[in-house]
């Protein structure tokens, strides 16, 4: 599948997410490194060498060349290392990183970081993908991610030192169209994105996209696709993984945010996304989201407030 749907286009411009740095630099002789059991979602990009990826209980390792990124979207255990074997790797020191040296011609130059996800319905499409994710420098299925590779690597290059702000807005992106490319191209993938590909499912993933505020029922969501209750609720669950309440709480609430990003009241964004009752609406959007309405308003508020005025023409 290559083409893309209005279902996947909003699907992916939903996922909320930030990528942060905690290593740029070089490992050279024997050495391993790892993050797991931080509970993180990780991305390891090879700028430099080449290293080998270890994953526990799915051998055998995969070498990583200059152009490489693996993205790790579980807390998997897994170890990068100069070695192939399993045994090798695991008798490796833990080294602390060098600078990068662009004249260097031995060792693995590395830009490492962590991605955290929004709770949410960045959590529900999250679930649908890969635990891991590997892009390969000669993928040419994968050029626009490889424009942004070969911006990452520039950067590195940059004397005295690479910027890290500039490094983690490019692995974001990195990170975006790599997982665009999975959900137009993995035709495994489940949940959200299984729904949205769906040419049944889809329509109606849409109306409760574009419509969070009617009144939405089991028997209504069937209806609109001509399926019986009992085997639309089948389908639907077979399908994502979770019930057509579920997943309709967590659209209402995205759009719930949406809305307070916009300065809307809780009461108006309560009514908007179907909730006649603002104490209904605040245990639903607490529940999902993990803050009071009123909190995420002034938190909202205070981002737009830091925002630096807008220049003012020249007279």
């Amino acid at each position: 599948m290559n083409s893309s749907s209005p279902p996947i286009d909003w699907l992916l411009d939903s996922l909320e997410l930030d990528a942060s740095l905690f290593h740029i630099g070089r490992y050279c002789g024997g050495w391993h490194a790892s993050v797991h059991g931080l509970a993180r979602a990780s991305f390891h990009l090879v700028v430099q060498g080449d290293c080998w990826l270890h994953l526990e209980g799915h051998p055998p390792a995969r070498q990583l060349n200059l152009g490489d990124a693996v993205f790790l979207l579980r807390d998997l255990n897994y170890r990068l290392s100069s070695d192939e074997s399993v045994e090798g790797a695991q008798r490796q020191p833990s080294m602390t990183m060098q600078a990068l040296n662009r004249d260097a011609n031995d060792g693995v130059g590395l830009v490492c970081g962590f991605f955290h996800f929004q709770s949410g319905l960045s959590s529900l499409i999250l679930e649908a993908l890969p635990d891991w994710i590997i892009l390969r420098a000669d993928d040419p299925s994968s050029r626009a991610a490889r424009s942004l590779f070969e911006l990452i690597l520039q950067e590195c290059e940059r004397l005295p030192a690479p910027s890290s702000a500039l490094l983690e807005r490019l692995s974001h992106l990195l990170f975006l169209y790599v997982l665009r490319h999975q959900v137009m191209t993995n035709s495994d993938l489940g949940g959200l994105v299984a729904l949205a590909r769906h040419p049944t499912f889809a329509p109606l993933l849409m109306q409760l996209i574009e419509h969070p505020e009617l009144p939405w029922t089991l028997e209504s969501m069937a209806a609109s696709i001509n399926l019986s209750r009992s085997a639309f609720f089948k389908r639907f669950n077979e399908m994502t993984g979770q019930s057509p309440g579920q997943v309709l709480l967590v659209l209402r609430m995205r759009h719930a945010c949406q809305l307070f990003k916009a300065n809307k009241t809780v009461e108006q964004v309560s009514l908007a996304v179907g909730y006649q009752s603002i104490s209904a609406f605040t245990r639903a959007f607490s529940k999902t989201i993990g803050q009071q309405p009123g909190a995420y308003r002034k938190l909202q508020e205070g981002q737009l407030n830091n925002l630096p005025a807008t220049p003012q023409p020249m007279a």
